[in-house]
C-alpha cells in the first residue's frame, strides 16, 4: 500500500473547500497529502493538481469528493482517469459515488461497471458546466434587459466641466491637472475630451 492523498478544487477563491475537507478527514487523509486548487474545472492545468501528479507513484490512493472535484470536461476526466490508474497504476476512489472506487472489482466486470459510471458522470459534470455556462448568459441578458448596467459606473464630472476643459484647451492647465481639478484619472479626462 502506498501513500494517501486528497484532491480538492473549488471554482474560485471566495468558494469554500470546508465540505470537501471534511470528506476527506473523515477517510483519514493526511492534511499534509490535501491538495487544494482555487479555479475553475474547465481543464486540468491547475497548479495543485500538477504537483500531486508528480508525486503520485504505484499504489498510491487518491481520494475526491465528486468526479465533477476532479474536472468538468468530459474528454479529459477520461483522460486523466485512464492516465492515473493505467500509467500511474495508483488507485482512485470517488467518495459520494461508491461505484467510482478502483480498489474493488478488479477483474473485467468491475472494470466495466466502473468504466461506464466513469462515463456517465463525467458526460454529467461536463453537461453542468455548459447548464452552468448557459444560465450565466441568460441572467446576464435579463438583467441587461431590466437595464442594469455592468462594468464601472460612469465617473461623473464636476459643473464646471466645460470651464476646465476650454482652460485645457487653450494650455492654460494641463490634462494633469485638469484632471485632478475634476477629481478623475488624466484617462477619464481624455475619455470624456474624446465623447465631446
Amino acid at each position: 500500500m502506498g501513500n494517501v492523498y486528497g484532491y480538492v478544487r473549488v471554482s474560485s477563491r471566495e468558494q469554500n473547500e470546508d465540505r470537501q475537507m471534511i470528506a476527506l478527514e473523515d477517510v483519514n487523509v493526511p492534511q499534509k497529502n490535501v491538495y487544494v486548487d482555487k479555479q475553475s474545472g474547465k481543464d486540468f492545468n491547475r497548479p495543485r493538481y500538477k504537483r500531486l501528479l508528480k508525486i503520485l507513484k504505484e499504489d498510491d490512493l487518491l481520494y475526491v469528493k465528486s468526479i465533477d472535484r476532479l474536472g468538468r470536461n468530459y474528454e479529459e476526466i477520461l483522460e486523466q482517469w485512464r492516465f492515473l490508474t493505467k500509467k500511474k497504476r495508483i488507485d482512485i476512489v470517488v467518495l459520494d459515488m461508491p461505484l467510482l472506487d478502483t480498489r474493488r472489482g478488479k477483474d473485467l466486470m468491475g472494470t466495466f461497471l466502473s468504466d461506464i459510471v466513469l462515463q456517465v458522470l463525467s458526460f454529467v459534470a461536463e453537461n453542468e458546466r455548459k447548464n452552468i455556462r448557459e444560465r450565466q448568459k441568460e441572467g446576464i441578458e435579463a438583467a441587461r434587459l431590466r437595464g442594469v448596467q455592468f462594468g464601472r459606473p460612469i465617473k461623473q464630472m464636476p459643473e464646471n466641466f466645460e470651464m476646465i476643459y476650454k482652460r485645457y484647451m487653450e494650455r492654460e492647465i494641463t490634462g494633469e491637472q485638469a484632471a485632478d481639478v475634476c477629481n478623475v484619472s488624466r484617462a477619464t479626462f481624455y475619455r470624456r475630451i474624446k465623447e465631446l
